[in-house]
């Protein structure tokens, strides 16, 4: 019979969910008093903003989208609310069609 190689801790590690992150919801409205950097900065530490959008939600968020779409993010904006994710989490619109 074959050996296998079999790295059980691996496997025990990504049915546990892995690595522990600091993933998190920030809850937020989006009225031109904080600084495009700090939301920047939030998407960079993996953080999925939802903003509640007071005005018009291409000026509000001009001086931030293009940097977090280059970054690998998304933007969405839904019902009044900007949504704003970090690289690697998507935004599943297609039950809205």
């Amino acid at each position: 019979m074959a050996e296998f190689d079999l790295d059980l801790q691996a496997v025990e590690d990504k049915l546990e969910g892995g690595e522990e992150t600091d993933s998190r919801i920030v809850l937020d409205i989006l009225d031109g008093s904080t600084p495009d950097a700090e939301w920047v900065e939030l998407i960079e530490d993996d953080a999925v903003l939802v903003l509640s959008v007071e005005g018009d939600v291409n000026e509000r968020a001009a001086g931030f989208a293009r940097e977090v779409r280059d970054m690998g993010g998304e933007l969405v904006h839904f019902r009044g609310f900007l949504i704003v994710t970090p690289p690697g989490v998507s935004v599943e619109t297609d039950r809205l069609n």
